[in-house]
């Protein structure tokens, strides 16, 4: 195993009661902050890397609780920024990221903006007020530990804002799941695989998977793409064939937002894909299917993102010998431009 593996795994091991501490803590904490986000009514979820996609996951709760919510990239947001300062989380598991410095550096931020981050001292919790994840700084070069952290700081504002996060409290503090036996078959199939496809639909999941795509690029260096399940039918499907890792997350939800279609088109092309499977509903023919607890909502996020994180470093630790240690970046990236 290699050390990037090893700092992985050890991230990994702690991250339920990282993240269940966190919620807990940040209770107190994010009642004014979802009172300054419900008096401005619009908001803007900005982040870089695996941040945005973890904003993408928790987007669709904010509006669901009546904010006027979209998610940016910190780099473009300043180049074309909303109108009319909507409020701002600003998320950064280091708070050090180049963009998010850049932000701040050139009063871009909002006169009503918070930060979300792993580390107290860190530029971003300087500047902003910032709810502080549980656990200090994260080690490993992919992020793991820190995504289920994020969700978790979410949950509280979210939490404030009148939503139920019961369920996802109640995955929390159930710890790391035993691994499914089926996900044995799951990785062996993505150990050879030339390309992956990481796909979901509804309710945030499609963030999930893309901070999942993220990491199994980062960490296997194999080319992958994070797409939603009507924009990966609309082209995409022309580039996978048999040999493809097409991943597919799927949970409870209404006729029209399940997964299973789609999968038995790619069973009808001779293409088995792998779905974390949280529906509840029956398999589908042909599919590789690794069953989880039916989940929904943001406990959807906070059950699957684990398990999945799981499969792909162990497919990561068979596919190289220095898996998880970057070669060309760092932990903290600088900005991209000056």
């Amino acid at each position: 195993m290699s050390k990037g593996i090893d700092q992985l795994r050890t991230e990994m091991a702690r991250q339920h009661s990282d993240a269940l501490a966190s919620l807990r803590a940040a209770r107190d904490s994010a009642r004014p902050i979802a009172e300054a986000l419900r008096a401005r009514g619009r908001l803007a979820l900005l982040g870089m890397g695996g941040s945005h996609w973890i904003n993408r996951a928790v987007g669709d709760y904010y509006r669901a609780a009546g904010l006027d919510t979209t998610e940016h990239v910190v780099s473009e947001y300043m180049r074309a920024p909303l109108p009319g300062d909507p409020a701002m989380l600003v998320t950064s598991q280091s708070g050090r990221s180049g963009e998010v410095l850049h932000l701040i550096e050139r009063g871009m931020v909002s006169p009503v903006a918070y930060g979300l981050t792993l580390e107290a001292d860190s530029p971003l919790a300087t500047e902003l007020p910032s709810l502080v994840g549980v656990g200090g700084r994260e080690l490993a070069y992919a992020a793991t530990r820190s995504q289920l952290i994020t969700l978790g700081l979410h949950a509280a504002i979210l939490e404030a804002l009148g939503q139920d996060i019961s369920a996802a409290e109640v995955a929390l503090a159930a710890g790391a799941p035993s691994r499914p036996t089926e996900a044995d078959a799951a990785i062996d199939r993505l150990v050879p695989a030339p390309v992956a496809i990481m796909v979901a639909r509804g309710c945030g999941a499609q963030g999930v998977m893309d901070a999942a795509a993220l990491c199994l690029m980062e960490i296997a260096r194999l080319p992958v793409l994070g797409l939603e399940a009507g924009q990966f039918r609309h082209g995409p499907f022309e580039m996978i064939d048999q040999e493809s890792a097409v991943i597919l997350l799927r949970g409870q939800c209404q006729d029209r937002d399940d997964l299973s279609l789609l999968a038995e088109e790619c069973v009808a092309h001779g293409i088995a894909p792998i779905i974390i499977d949280a529906s509840g509903r029956a398999p589908v023919r042909g599919a590789l299917t690794v069953p989880l607890t039916p989940q929904k909502g943001l406990a959807l996020a906070v059950a699957a993102l684990p398990v999945i994180q799981d499969i792909l470093v162990s497919a990561a630790a068979r596919r190289l010998p220095d898996a998880g240690l970057p070669r060309r970046s760092s932990k903290v990236a600088s900005a991209e431009v000056a």
